[in-house]
């Protein structure tokens, strides 16, 4: 006779393999957390199974190239190491932890602005007219003016530029650049003032970049922050430029995990001289960061000049409307999560029916 009472536990009634089909076709984050709560036992199966971790790569695919900061280098809400049995445990919590927090707080579509503000440009020919300020602008006129940054002359065409950003988010994937080179139309024969190839760097500052409004362009127009303020945790390949007037599209080999938040575009070497001065110039009107970003109120702080980081959860007070309205309307539907454990319930009710009747049949009577 099968006896089986209603709060038996699925997992253990469907198995390791079916429970974890059933469990991999959650498609929200929350109810991998309901899941989680449910028990222990279901707690510890979700951790050991890695279903944030493949929940997390299914929405993000692109996160993939990027697991091996996260699970080997422990660089992300770094894990205890310890040398007994806990150690694989504590890792695999780390590894929940860290997949949840991106799933839920990554964009769900790629942005086109992931560039947040400007840092610092190597140089600038005419402050603040020419500004690395302007690459930010869409517009290619404001104000009837052309709207672009523009190196100082040099008459070495090997002199590299550098122009140095801060990203909306201290966490960004990011898979493509965009730079469009300035046509100087006000000048004989529509001159293009582009480099010759361009590379990429991301990392972080070694110190906090605390700044308002006054000293940003104070530090702007000085230059003040150089290469060796910042750690740079990825370097691309070089990409070659063309003269032409269009925004240029750089697809990186794979999608890049940036932690940190500060991007360098490095402009290598110099095409067009100028003939006024007989000097060469880089000029660049416009620059892109495709990608996604974390959303408040998630964010990630960077511990040490190591790069090791830890996950943050800072709610805001202009969050909370948002936040309050994005919970009524998940409330006013059924959860997936809720919806799939009802048809199990169901399932299972059903199989202890059957076998209960089955059980109660008289042995004589035959089938």
């Amino acid at each position: 006779m099968l006896k089986m009472d209603n709060r038996g536990d699925f997992l253990q009634l469907l198995g390791l393999d079916m429970s974890t089909k059933i469990l991999n076709h959650l498609d929200d984050p929350s109810d991998v957390v309901r899941a989680c709560s449910v028990s222990r036992s279901w707690h510890r199966f979700v951790i050991e199974n890695g279903l944030s971790r493949q929940l997390c790569l299914k929405s993000f695919p692109e996160i993939s190239n990027a697991t091996h900061i996260i699970e080997v280098n422990n660089m992300i809400e770094p894990a205890k190491i310890s040398s007994d049995d806990s150690a694989e445990w504590e890792r695999l919590k780390r590894d929940h932890r860290v997949y949840a927090f991106l799933t839920r707080g990554l964009t769900p579509f790629m942005r086109r602005d992931c560039i947040s503000e400007p840092i610092s440009a190597s140089s600038t020919d005419h402050y603040p007219g020419e500004s690395i300020q302007n690459t930010l602008e869409p517009r290619d006129r404001v104000e009837d003016r052309a709207s672009y940054w523009s190196s100082k002359g040099a008459s070495d065409p090997k002199v590299p530029e550098t122009l140095i950003y801060k990203l909306v988010a201290n966490l960004c994937v990011v898979t493509e650049i965009h730079v469009q080179p300035f046509q100087a139309s006000f000048q004989y024969d529509f001159p293009i003032y582009s480099s010759k190839a361009v590379r990429f760097r991301m990392g972080y500052p070694r110190h906090p970049l605390r700044f308002d409004e006054d000293d940003r362009d104070a530090f702007l127009a000085a230059h003040k922050w150089m290469d060796d303020e910042f750690i740079w945790t990825y370097t691309s390949p070089e990409f070659p430029m063309v003269q032409e007037n269009c925004l240029q599209k750089f697809k990186l080999p794979e999608p890049v995990l940036c932690i940190g938040g500060i991007l360098q575009v490095e402009l290598l070497g110099r095409v067009q001289r100028q003939e006024i001065d007989g000097l060469y110039y880089i000029c660049v009107s416009h620059v892109q960061v495709v990608g996604r970003s974390l959303l408040l109120p998630f964010d990630i702080q960077v511990l040490d000049p190591s790069g090791l980081c830890a996950l943050i959860y800072k709610p805001k007070t202009e969050c909370c409307k948002s936040s309050t309205q994005s919970s009524v309307t998940e409330a006013s539907r059924p959860s997936h999560f809720h919806a799939l454990t009802e048809r199990l319930m169901q399932l299972l009710r059903s199989r202890v029916v059957v076998a209960n009747r089955e059980s109660d049949k008289d042995p004589s009577s035959g089938v």
